[in-house]
C-alpha cells in the first residue's frame, strides 16, 4: 500500500500541474496584442452613434405579460378620515438583577402586551402599546410580587 502511495502522490501532482498549464494556455491563447496608438486613431475616426442603454431596452420590452419592477410607488390616502389619538404608555422599572428582567418579560407575555424594551445600566424603560389602564395597573401589582418597583406614565415622544 505504501509503494502505491509513494508513486501515486507525484503522479497526481504532475497531473494537476499539466491541467493548470493547459488551462492557462487555453485562456491566454485568444489574447491579441494591438498597438495602442493605432487603437486610439481608430476610435477617433469612428462617428458617434446614439447610445442605447440596457435600461431603455428593458423599459420597452413586454413579453408574455411580464413587466420589469420599478422603483416608483404610488400611494392613495383618504385624508377625510378622522385620526383618533391613541395613548401609548411608558413603564419605568428599576431592576436589580437579570432575573427581575426575566420576570418582567414573562409577566408581559402573560398579560399579552406588546412592548419596546430600552435598557441602559440598571434602568429599564418599556414603551407599552396598550390603551387599557386597568390591565397596566394589574401588571404593576404583579411586579410587586417580584420586588420590582414600576411606574406607568403616558409616553410622549418629542420631535
Amino acid at each position: 500500500m505504501q509503494k502505491i502511495l509513494k508513486w501515486l502522490t507525484p503522479l497526481i501532482a504532475a497531473g494537476v500541474a499539466i491541467f493548470i498549464i493547459f488551462f492557462l494556455v487555453s485562456i491566454n491563447s485568444n489574447e491579441v496584442f494591438l498597438d495602442p496608438i493605432a487603437v486610439q486613431a481608430e476610435i477617433k475616426k469612428s462617428p458617434k452613434k446614439q447610445e442605447k442603454t440596457w435600461l431603455n431596452h428593458f423599459s420597452q420590452s413586454e413579453r408574455k405579460g411580464y413587466s420589469y419592477p420599478v422603483n416608483e410607488v404610488y400611494v392613495k390616502i383618504n385624508l377625510k378620515e378622522k385620526i383618533t389619538k391613541t395613548i401609548t404608555y411608558k413603564l419605568n422599572a428599576n431592576l436589580k438583577d437579570p432575573y427581575q428582567l426575566f420576570c418582567l418579560k414573562e409577566e408581559l407575555k402573560n398579560h399579552k402586551l406588546k412592548y419596546y424594551l430600552n435598557k441602559n445600566n440598571m434602568n429599564v424603560d418599556l414603551v407599552i402599546y396598550s390603551q387599557n389602564v386597568d390591565k397596566l395597573k394589574n401588571l404593576v401589582n404583579k411586579l410587586k410580587n417580584y420586588k420590582i418597583t414600576a411606574k406607568i406614565k403616558p409616553y410622549r415622544e418629542d420631535y
